[in-house]
């Protein structure tokens, strides 16, 4: 839906297959979305050509047999949710409608979306695997403009969840959305200088997801990671810890093997700032000389903590704690080398003093080092939240060099 009027309707059904086959050390692989018979003979065809002209790897191959989950848990990762096009077009509508109407100051809107969508992931090897799972994501967003002319703003929020029933109601969510657009308005730049540095919990994530690129072990065999032979070392200040639990019910990032039918398992990432383990498939594990960690395909319900944090720790609390300083709420630009460790987004955010936000703050650039800013996180706030496969409470930086007006 855009400004209370339907846009798009749209119904996607589809499956595909890709097959990896070896021939010794010679590895080859081929997909296709037709299964008819002679289209999968030709599938796997090609992936047998593709093997014969390859070179020879040997880190190529399949997980060891007792790697394989070949027992796992029903995580309830399938929550079908009925919904028609009728009944999303009034969720959207609820969702966009409640943000237009929070203030007249809300002049625009880039729409409001719902999103279901279900599907089922099946894998089998030639060492006896075969495995399978249902799965299930739905969402509601919005995303509303305030302003007008050269003064506009926009902002955004949203409400995900493997089970429908669990999402936000589509009113506080255009409400929120509301709320955080108009706050945007009248935003000016503050002065080049050094401060501590708060990021939003909703961007306090890809921190996290940071820390997992740089100790994932496509960058550490390939040597491209500012963390290069960093196991049992200290990587984040000591107060934090980082835990992995596959097996939370209905989660995001629950998983009961990786996508190479390696059995997953809880671990602690990070024990009171020093690093435990890496995040490795059955290949980069054998570049590296070690064992697969059971992360083909990425992390799983990563949860950063710190012994310090308290119940009462939200996120006002937090902004107590900055201080004077710069709460980040929006990142643009990539601007992370995973090399040299070296930090540089555009930025906006609110200025903040006394631990009361004045105004809000745009046009600006903060920099840092990953290495350094990693050490240098004094505080993890209570208001936890989780996007995808990650969750953490706001992050407080102790200080970062920012590039104002």
């Amino acid at each position: 839906m855009r400004n209370l009027d339907l846009e798009t309707v749209e119904q996607t059904r589809d499956r595909g297959l890709a097959i990896t086959v070896f021939d010794g050390l010679r590895r080859g692989s081929a997909s296709t979305s037709d299964f008819a018979a002679k289209a999968l003979e030709e599938t796997v065809a090609a992936a047998w050509h593709i093997a014969k002209h390859t070179a020879e790897d040997s880190a190529a191959g399949l997980a060891e047999p007792d790697q394989f989950a070949l027992d796992y848990p029903d995580l309830q990762l399938y929550h079908p949710w009925q919904l028609s096009a009728e009944h999303a077009q009034r969720l959207a509508l609820r969702a966009e409608h409640a943000a237009l109407e929070y203030s007249a100051l809300i002049a625009n809107s880039e729409g409001a979306s719902v999103d279901s969508s279900e599907g089922h992931f099946v894998l089998g090897n030639s060492r006896g695997f075969l495995g399978g799972y249902p799965y299930s994501r739905h969402s509601i967003s919005v995303s509303p403009i305030a302003g007008a002319g050269e003064a506009m703003q926009r902002d955004y929020w949203y409400s995900a969840s493997r089970n429908a029933s669990r999402l936000a109601a589509p009113e506080t969510i255009g409400a929120y959305a509301a709320k955080r657009t108009l706050a945007r308005l009248s935003a000016r730049r503050i002065k080049t200088g050094n401060y501590p540095v708060l990021f939003e919990a909703p961007l306090a994530v890809g921190l996290l997801g940071s820390l997992v690129q740089a100790t994932s072990g496509g960058s550490l065999y390939r040597k491209s990671s500012f963390l290069l032979d960093s196991l049992g070392k200290k990587v984040l200040a000591d107060h934090l810890s980082v835990l992995e639990d596959p097996y939370v019910i209905a989660a995001m990032g629950s998983a009961p093997f990786d996508s190479e039918g390696v059995r997953t398992q809880p671990r602690t990432v990070v024990d009171n700032g020093t690093l435990q383990g890496y995040f490795l498939s059955t290949y980069t594990a054998r570049k590296l000389g070690m064992s697969t960690t059971g992360n083909a395909g990425g992390s799983h319900n990563l949860k950063l903590i710190s012994r310090q944090t308290r119940p009462e720790d939200d996120f006002e609390a937090m902004l107590r704690k900055l201080g004077t300083g710069l709460l980040v709420t929006e990142l643009i630009g990539q601007g992370v080398n995973y090399v040299t460790g070296d930090y540089s987004r555009g930025a906006f955010g609110y200025w903040v003093e006394n631990g009361e936000i004045q105004h809000a703050v745009e046009e600006i650039t903060i920099a840092g080092n990953l290495s350094q800013m990693f050490r240098d996180i004094v505080a993890i706030g209570a208001d936890s939240l989780n996007r995808g496969s990650k969750s953490t409470g706001s992050i407080l930086i102790e200080k970062m060099a920012i590039a104002g007006g």
